[in-house]
């Protein structure tokens, strides 16, 4: 009878611990999502009332002339008009971007080429398919004028100087029609600076100028004068030191990340950002996973399957605009990603801590890199930017610092950038 008496006891312990421990475990559950819809319920309520812009959209180069990459269309696309209507995106610089070629005068004229037509892509989408949905900006004053009017606001900036060859002519050019920031170079040396990232296939040595070459200053000057946003992002440290020493005015990263969080050449060291927030500029915080944790064995799988993509369309290089949604490229990274994890968004939300640590409040920013690689779970597309501004009320910023981070600080930057070029 002991025996029994004692293992009713423990069958009844069990029947009465069971529904207890599912109790909690159910109200916890609950708890946490009642949480969450406070947590976007106050984050889209906030979103009503400040600006919401990303520094950095990538656009293919047939943006606009297809069905698939049409931003009045649910797409693919990480952004497109339904997206950021729904996640409460209410501006983006969309990038004339080009990649590094030749340093020749037929490598100059096709990026000269390839830029135009983007230019012509975001101009057409603001100006002639979508007027009524989307307007483009030229000042900090049209950005706020056209957020009033309850429109999304398109700018243009372009990523890598490359597009300018050796013309300087053409930087005033390209910003007659609304380049507002340029990124001085990409992966590869141009004759504007050095890369973070050299490309061997180019012929790049490790150092070609040490910092901006005779011809990069005149571009920076040229840029203060014109009243366009120096941009440092992708460039050597050497490089962009100089360029914020140099410019007579503050300069932008309109999409890197912090270095002590992802070792990677791309991403800004403490003393970097310090230099950037002393001269009044602003680091917009990018979302690339593969720099907010970087991963090496995943690194080496993704840098193959890039190659075989591009191999497999007859190119010699990877481009995530052109071959991006390649179905070969989409199963290949979904096959790397179950056995790889990518950077969480409370990871990328670290970068943007351990930023405002180092420069302040006033001095960092948000960029996504949609359309050229960005994008972490939780962030993925423009559907997703209420998740971004939910999870900075979670870690106690304010309205006020939130409306900074979405786009106030890059606002007041350009506004000084405009001051001194016109004084």
């Amino acid at each position: 009878m002991r025996g029994l008496s004692a293992a009713l006891v423990l069958i009844l312990a069990g029947l009465i611990a069971g529904p207890i421990a599912l109790t909690i475990c159910l109200t916890g559950s609950l708890e946490e999502r009642v949480e969450t819809r406070k947590l976007t319920r106050s984050a889209k309520a906030l979103q009503e009332r400040i600006i919401t812009l990303d520094s950095h959209v990538d656009i293919p180069p047939d943006y606009t002339f297809v069905p698939e990459h049409d931003p009045g269309r649910r797409t693919a696309m990480q952004v497109d008009l339904p997206k950021m209507h729904r996640g409460g995106m209410d501006a983006a610089f969309f990038i004339v971007y080009v990649g590094q070629g030749p340093r020749t005068p037929e490598g100059y004229a096709e990026a000269k080429a390839a830029a135009l037509q983007k230019f012509t892509a975001i101009r057409r989408m603001a100006e002639e398919l979508y007027p009524d949905e989307i307007e483009l900006g030229l000042t900090p004053d049209d950005v706020r004028r056209i957020h009033a009017k309850g429109k999304k606001a398109a700018l243009i900036g372009i990523e890598n100087g490359y597009v300018i060859g050796k013309d300087l002519s053409l930087l005033q050019r390209y910003y007659g029609l609304g380049a507002r920031y340029m990124t001085l170079a990409h992966i590869g040396h141009n004759d504007i600076c050095d890369s973070s990232i050299p490309q061997a296939r180019l012929g790049d040595a490790r150092i070609e100028h040490g910092g901006l070459s005779p011809f990069g200053r005149e571009v920076v000057a040229e840029m203060n004068r014109l009243g366009m946003m120096v941009d440092v992002s992708h460039i050597s440290r050497a490089s962009m030191m100089e360029a914020v020493r140099l410019s007579a005015a503050p300069v932008i990263a309109s999409h890197s990340a912090v270095s002590v969080l992802g070792q990677h050449p791309r991403n800004l060291d403490d003393e970097q950002m310090k230099a950037l927030a002393e001269a009044g500029g602003v680091l917009q915080v990018v979302a690339f996973s593969a720099y907010v944790r970087v991963d090496q064995a995943r690194a080496a799988e993704e840098e193959g399957l890039r190659k075989r993509v591009a191999r497999a369309a007859g190119d010699e290089h990877f481009s995530y605009i052109k071959h991006g949604k390649h179905q070969d490229f989409i199963e290949g990274m979904r096959d790397i990603g179950k056995r790889y994890k990518r950077a969480s968004l409370e990871q990328f939300v670290d970068h943007i801590d351990h930023a405002v640590k180092i420069m302040g409040i006033d001095h960092v920013g948000i960029s996504s890199d949609f359309g050229g690689g960005g994008g972490v779970e939780g962030w993925d597309n423009a559907a997703e930017t209420v998740n971004l501004t939910a999870e900075l009320i979670r870690r106690g910023y304010s309205d006020e610092d939130i409306e900074k981070l979405w786009g106030g600080n890059l606002l007041r930057v350009w506004e000084e950038v405009e001051a001194r070029a016109a004084s």
